[in-house]
This record gives C-alpha cells, sequence and structure tokens, in this order.
C-alpha cells in the first residue's frame, strides 16, 4: 500500500468513528434533557400519555375480570390442599406414602 491509500483508510475510518460517536450522543440526549420538574416524589416521575384516564375502573383501559376467571387458583389450591390431606392422613395410619390419591383405600 502506498501512503496515499493509509491516509484514505485512516480518513474514512476517522469519518466512521466521528458518525458513530454523534449518532449516539444524539440518542442520549433525549435522556439528558429530562429535568425532573414534574415528578410527584423524588423518584417518582412516571405520567400517563395524554388521554389516559386518571382511574383506570370505568374506562375503556378497565380490563375488566372475569370473576369466575379469578377464582380458579383458589380453586385449585383448595383441591390440592384437600390432596395433601389424604396423603398425610394415610401416610399417618401406615406409615407409607401414596402420590396418587386414587390408590389410597377410602376406609
Amino acid at each position: 500500500m502506498t501512503r496515499t491509500d493509509h491516509r484514505r483508510r485512516f480518513a474514512s475510518t476517522l469519518v466512521a468513528a466521528t458518525l458513530a460517536v454523534s449518532g449516539g450522543l444524539v440518542a442520549a440526549s433525549g435522556a439528558l434533557a429530562y429535568d425532573g420538574t414534574k415528578c410527584k416524589a423524588p423518584g417518582n416521575c412516571w405520567e400517563p400519555k395524554p388521554g389516559y384516564p386518571d382511574k383506570v375502573a370505568g374506562s375503556k383501559y378497565d380490563p375488566k375480570h372475569n370473576p369466575a376467571e379469578l377464582s380458579k387458583q383458589s380453586q385449585s389450591i383448595t383441591a390440592m390442599e384437600e390432596r395433601n390431606k389424604k396423603r398425610v392422613e394415610y401416610f399417618q395410619k401406615t406409615g407409607q406414602f401414596v402420590y396418587d390419591v386414587s390408590k389410597i383405600p377410602s376406609n
């Protein structure tokens, strides 16, 4: 390579590095521009988007959960506790642990 080729390669590398650094500064400027003047308390600076209601209940953002769907977990936990109770009672009587509750004798 000649000296001119080295200079051209150095110049193109320098231009690419300069563009990368300036792009990073432009991207970071948005975060640096916020001064925190609208914070309710130190560290509590969340603000809703324009048009978002103060109260979610009754608005179009209300998820309106189905009570039957919400109670499924508590029902499954109750059933699990009943199965565990049967296992423990059978273990205390016989000294054998049986995982499958259907295999535990009913008497």
